[in-house]
């Protein structure tokens, strides 16, 4: 009878490379929990995000290097996930927040919150911790597009915020009446954007998404600021206007030393619900073009769909309400890649010289 062994186990494993970060998951402490019982074999891959788009890939290639090992005739593979934490924020700012994302557009009228509440709920739905703070504070829309209202309370001298589809959420419109304007000059802005950012018991969270006011004003100033920036995504629409201004963000957070994550290009194209033909309403390729221009990763297209409008009017996002819709599943595979990008920007960083003596920061143990 052939005797399987733990050594044997990692030996297979350590042929198993993490597409991302291009490195065997037992030298990136990715695995844990191996047992052997006999002739059966489980052990758990820790993730570094529970919207990693490869795990199942990840998880094929474990089964198929351990299946290999003589003797093994069952393999199980526990998959888990634990968000690396952006040091600089972490030392930054006293809350529990690993990883802040900024979503920004050039210009208004590109359905940046749209994005932006959908991006957070896929991140949700696949398994994170999510906050999303809306920090367009003269139009604030999260609490319809999201389905939440009433006042925030107070405790222990923090403010408790409302939830939304399971994801915490902070905004100017749950603090004001709608019909209430906020004629703020910019230190007020700064101000309340701190204490978003400070005083909400944001509890802990892998991501916390900040939906920006279109253009490069106060707003992302205050917040770059306030709070180290994980990575900013860029919204656009493919028409020359709106991708001109991906130009303007991208220098401004350049300038604000933000790492740029990626160009979403939203309203891409209209497919007629009757006739199946392809319309392309606001012009072709200008994201794409931008990225390539710019140097920015181009994250995906996302297509214009009357049900995307119904369900931020229903506060149901479209990821939730209709999650086969084909907007829907455009953002749910943009998200999965921006959360790939945020760990792998982490753990690069955790492993550079600039960060190696810092505990905190070493990769997944």
């Amino acid at each position: 009878m052939t005797v399987v062994t733990k050594k044997q186990v990692v030996e297979a494993l350590q042929q198993v490379i993490e597409p991302e970060l291009h490195r065997d998951l037992i030298s990136l402490n990715m695995v844990e929990h191996i047992a052997v019982e006999g002739e059966e074999v489980s052990f758990t891959v820790v993730l570094t995000t529970p919207a990693c788009p490869l795990k199942h890939q990840i998880e094929a290639e474990c089964k198929a290097a351990v299946s290999q090992i003589p003797g093994v005739t069952k393999v199980t593979v526990n998959l888990d996930s634990r968000v690396p934490a952006d040091a600089r924020l972490m030392g930054k700012l006293d809350v529990g927040i690993r990883n802040a994302i900024a979503v920004a557009s050039g210009k208004g009228g590109v359905g940046k919150s749209t994005v932006a509440t959908n991006l957070a709920l896929s991140l949700a739905l696949d398994g994170a911790k999510v906050g999303l703070l809306d920090a367009d504070i003269y139009g604030p829309n999260i609490p319809l597009m999201m389905g939440a209202d009433g006042r925030p309370k107070a405790f222990n001298g923090k403010i408790i915020p409302p939830t939304g589809h399971g994801i915490k959420l902070i905004s100017m419109g749950f603090l004001v009446d709608p019909k209430q304007p906020l004629i703020w000059r910019g230190p007020m802005l700064h101000s309340t954007i701190r204490q978003f950012l400070q005083d909400v018991d944001w509890g802990k969270l892998d991501y916390l998404v900040v939906d920006l006011p279109p253009g490069t004003g106060d707003a992302s100033l205050s917040l770059a600021q306030s709070i180290s920036l994980t990575g900013a995504v860029i919204v656009t629409t493919p028409q020359q206007v709106a991708t001109t201004d991906v130009i303007r963000s991208v220098g401004m957070f350049e300038q604000l030393n933000v790492p740029l994550l990626g160009i979403i290009e939203n309203m891409s194209y209209f497919i007629a619900p009757d006739t199946g033909a392809r319309y392309d309403i606001f012009g072709a390729g200008g994201g794409k073009a931008m990225s390539e221009d710019t140097g920015v990763p181009f994250l995906g297209q996302v297509p214009l769909e009357i049900s995307v409008r119904e369900s931020g009017d229903a506060g149901t996002p479209i990821v939730a309400r209709n999650p086969e819709a084909a907007s829907a599943q455009a953002i749910r595979a943009i998200a999965r890649q921006i959360a790939a990008a945020v760990s792998v920007q982490n753990l690069t960083r955790a492993e550079s010289k600039e960060f190696a003596a810092d505990p905190n920061l070493k990769i997944i143990r």
